[in-house]
This record gives C-alpha cells, sequence and structure tokens, in this order.
C-alpha cells in the first residue's frame, strides 16, 4: 500500500472513530468500563471522556509517530525497501486500536459478548501480519527484532528476522485458536509471544557470537 493512500484510509478511520464517540457520547454511562480480565469480567474503569476520546487520541499519536519513523531514521533507505508493507502495518494497528474503541463502546451501551473472545481473532490476525512484516524488514532502528546484535550486523538481523517472521506468524495462529478456548484463551497469545521474543533475542546474540567467531 502507497503512502497516500494509506494516510487516507488512516485519517477517514479515526475520523469514524470520533464521529462514533460524538454521537455516542451522551448515552454512555460515567465511568465507563475500560478494562476485563481473563475472565470477562470488567475490573476497570475510567471517566466517560476518555473513554470516548482516548482511543481515537492514541490511533492519531501512533499514526503520527509512525509517519515520522521513516524521516529521522538512519537508514531510511532501508525503511523505502519495505515501506509499502510497513504502511498497511500502520492501517491495520489504527483498524485494531479503533476495533478495540467499538467494543468498548457497544460494552458499555449495553451489549453482553465475551471481550476476550471478540479480542484474540483480531489481535491473532495482527500478529500474522506484523510477522509478515517483520520478514519484510530490512535492518533499521524503529522496526523489526531490534537488538544490540541485529543491529550490528546485516546477517544477523536477516537470519533472525526470518526465524522471527515464522515465530510471530505462529503466534498470532495461536491466538486465533485461543478464541475458542474461554478463560484460558489469553495464554495462547502470552505464551507465544513471551517465549518468541525470548528466544530471538537469544538467538540473534548467538548468532552475533558465531559470525564474529568465523572473521
Amino acid at each position: 500500500m502507497n503512502t497516500r493512500t494509506s494516510i487516507i484510509i488512516i485519517v477517514i478511520l479515526i475520523l469514524i472513530g470520533v464521529i462514533a464517540g460524538a454521537l455516542l457520547y451522551n448515552r454512555l454511562p460515567d465511568p465507563v468500563a475500560s478494562h476485563w480480565n481473563e475472565r470477562g469480567v470488567v475490573d476497570g474503569y475510567m471517566a466517560r471522556f476518555w473513554g470516548v476520546w482516548m482511543m481515537p487520541l492514541v490511533a492519531t499519536g501512533m499514526f503520527l509517530l509512525f509517519l515520522l519513523i521513516p524521516l529521522i531514521d538512519p537508514l531510511k533507505a532501508n525503511i523505502a525497501a519495505f515501506r509499502e508493507y510497513f504502511n498497511t502495518f500502520i492501517v491495520l494497528f489504527v483498524v485494531f486500536l479503533l476495533y478495540i474503541h467499538g467494543l468498548t463502546l457497544a460494552w458499555n451501551l449495553g451489549y453482553r459478548f465475551d471481550m476476550g473472545g471478540a479480542m484474540l481473532p483480531a489481535l491473532g490476525l495482527f500478529f500474522i501480519y506484523a510477522g509478515v512484516l517483520i520478514g519484510k524488514a530490512k535492518r533499521n532502528w524503529f522496526i523489526g527484532i531490534r537488538t544490540p546484535w541485529t543491529l550490528s550486523s546485516n546477517t544477523v538481523w536477516a537470519e533472525t528476522h526470518r526465524i522471527g517472521a515464522k515465530l510471530f506468524m505462529a503466534s498470532g495462529i495461536l491466538a486465533l485458536i485461543g478464541a475458542f478456548f474461554g478463560p484460558y484463551a489469553v495464554w495462547f497469545i502470552m505464551v507465544p509471544l513471551i517465549g518468541s521474543s525470548l528466544f530471538l533475542l537469544v538467538y540473534s546474540y548467538v548468532l552475533y557470537q558465531r559470525e564474529n567467531k568465523n572473521t
């Protein structure tokens, strides 16, 4: 997806979130439910103002940050090589945030459903695409699996991201499966992600040490 198209889509999505919040504002309780535990029970609240406007504000802030990153990265030429994949990632990230926003508004309007079950499929699809992006990412300072060792070697970066892409996509698939396991669903995303992150940290170190040993 080119940058211009992604910007247009994201601006439209954020405007939809803002308009929905404005139209529903007076129908929502104060405070609004804002957090659910692993059993789907509400265990956190916030003021209605922040419940309505926080997610569109966060989406806007992240969107602007993601636009800035390719301009300030010292390795911006590398980002340009996979910019279309990064643009699609930004769009999907904003879609995910506003999807959560929509679920939160619906719950506070009185609709009842399994919040975790509704969130996990979206989270799973998001991580599957994150795996695609990781597989395409070239060495840079902001996007991808950034350890001291991947940032120090193109070879270590490429191999770590090759494995990381598969692990993130597998984590996304497990999250989709976890949606069918009720209160245990959270473990289907937390365990694979934490495990994958720790493995990739160690793996990049081992690759770097091996590369330097052979030089």
